[in-house]
């Protein structure tokens, strides 16, 4: 192994290295610090002439690549596992804003910019890039492309997938591929970048990314409001899809305890409903120039009391009282964490069936799992629900392993009696790769075999995931 870090500082230089373990470790956990990983080395390039230096060396060594954003992505997919044949090649340095174009509705960035450095940066500038995530202080733009993230506003703009004009890649090979194109409409053949979006570092390593941006919205409405069940947000949704159409950017079902975890978390939130009801949804419009977004909500909430979809809400008066509602959102996860470690899934199913999943979910884990806390949250108008199990507070890690395990099974023997999805947003990393597999049809393993015998014939890239 000495032998090996030497010819890798020989190739790279020493200031581009990492192996004292100490100096590794932070590359080594998850972002909830309750998965640990291990590697030989951790490569921090400062150019993507650099990333292609590491790769080679690397394929030249025997060694396997594992590429790094901000490890915000929760199901292992960034964390190595091999000390001695596991290289890190974190894309930390790379994080500039290549260029920001307002009249063409666009920015180019480097891998590792942060996600809101690239907001705050459109922002100035007038524009909007939409991604929205709870991580979004942390992660990095090539992490979200590589597992192609979703958020709060995919209903609006689509999961990040649709927001990339272009890719900059180092190829397995070691070769570069520029494909930092702005184009809006490029109809020249198969569409290259989309082989390297969501594949999770399997194909190559980001190091750029042309973005696709929008006007910056100067009106925003925030509500949240009380409803009587899930089926009830879920009709309330419909109708709000129907009314206030493309302006509606959030829509988000939380139950009554998610107040509680969010309280946990940050004591001062104080709660904006005096009554408690079953369920509860926090609707976000935004728009620009000549719409009156304050009109539109009000004109909606109207509509849905009429109908009797909402029983009690609050309209933010403020951009201040907006972020304190969203606050209940993003602690609430927190107060998960702080419960200790538990079951996050990241499920999705028709809309029109989403309701009855979760009752049957519910059931299943409440008559097998009585103890525990299910919780299930997320972005409604997408399908997508996060059914979170937590084992009682002071439960044995070993204890919690069997738990965590029990309610995965359940969650999934459900959710493939509804032909839903194992992972909305996330990816599939290490932690979901079985019941990935188990999903898998002959066509898809022969495709997908077939794929990265062309990329990455020598499984040098991400072992361990997706493939």
């Amino acid at each position: 192994m000495t032998q090996i870090l030497q010819r890798l500082s020989a190739i790279l230089g020493d200031d581009l290295i990492l192996t004292d373990a100490a100096d590794m470790d932070r590359y080594l956990r998850d972002w909830h610090c309750d998965a640990a990983g291990a590697a030989l080395a951790v490569i921090r390039p400062r150019s993507t002439a650099d990333v292609a230096s590491a790769v080679r060396a690397c394929r030249d060594l025997g060694l396997a690549i594992v590429p790094q954003g901000g490890n915000t992505g929760l199901v292992h997919g960034a964390l190595p596992q091999s000390s001695s044949q596991h290289i890190v090649i974190s894309l930390e340095r790379l994080n500039r804003i290549r260029s920001i174009a307002p009249d063409d509705f666009s920015m180019t960035v480097e891998a590792g910019c942060i996600l809101s450095t690239a907001k705050e940066c459109a922002a100035e500038n007038g524009m909007f890039f939409p991604l929205a995530l709870g991580a979004q202080g942390s992660c990095q733009i090539g992490g979200n492309i590589s597992t192609n993230a979703g958020g709060i506003n995919v209903l609006r703009y689509g999961m990040t997938r649709d927001l990339v004009l272009g890719l900059e890649v180092v190829l397995p090979s070691g070769e570069i591929w520029n494909g930092l194109s702005t184009l809006r409409k490029d109809n020249r053949g198969i569409d290259l970048k989309q082989l390297f979006i969501g594949s999770e570092g399997t194909l190559g390593v980001i190091t750029a990314a042309s973005l696709k941006l929008t006007p910056l919205p100067t009106q925003r409405e925030a509500a949240l409001l009380a409803v009587a069940s899930l089926d009830e947000a879920v009709a309330l949704f419909r109708l709000a899809r129907r009314e206030c159409c493309d302006l509606m950017s959030a829509f988000e079902f939380m139950p009554p305890e998610a107040f509680t975890l969010a309280q946990e978390a940050m004591p001062d939130l104080v709660m904006p409903l005096s009554a408690q009801y079953q369920a509860y949804v926090l609707m976000e419009l935004g728009g620009s120039g000549l719409v009156d977004m304050a009109d539109l909500m009000q004109r909606f909430l109207e509509l849905g009391l009429e109908k009797g979809l909402i029983l009690d809400g609050v309209i933010a008066a403020s951009e201040t009282q907006a972020k304190t509602l969203w606050s209940f959102r993003e602690g609430m996860v927190e107060g998960q964490v702080k419960r200790g470690r538990h079951l996050r899934t990241d499920v999705s199913v028709s809309l029109s069936h989403l309701a009855s999943f979760v009752a049957e979910a519910e059931a299943e884990l409440a008559s097998a799992l009585p103890a525990c806390l299910a919780i299930s949250y997320g972005h409604v108008g997408d399908g997508n629900v996060h059914l979170n199990v937590l084992p009682p507070t002071g439960t044995p890690e070993g204890e919690r392993d069997t738990i965590i395990k029990q309610a995965k099974a359940i969650i999934n023997s459900v959710l493939f009696r509804y032909q839903g999805s194992i992972s909305a947003e996330h990816g599939i990393g290490r932690e979901k790769m079985d019941d990935f597999r188990l999903g898998l049809t002959p066509t898809q393993v022969q495709l997908l075999a077939a794929l990265k015998a062309a990329i990455d014939p020598d499984w040098q890239m991400n072992p361990g995931v997706l493939f």
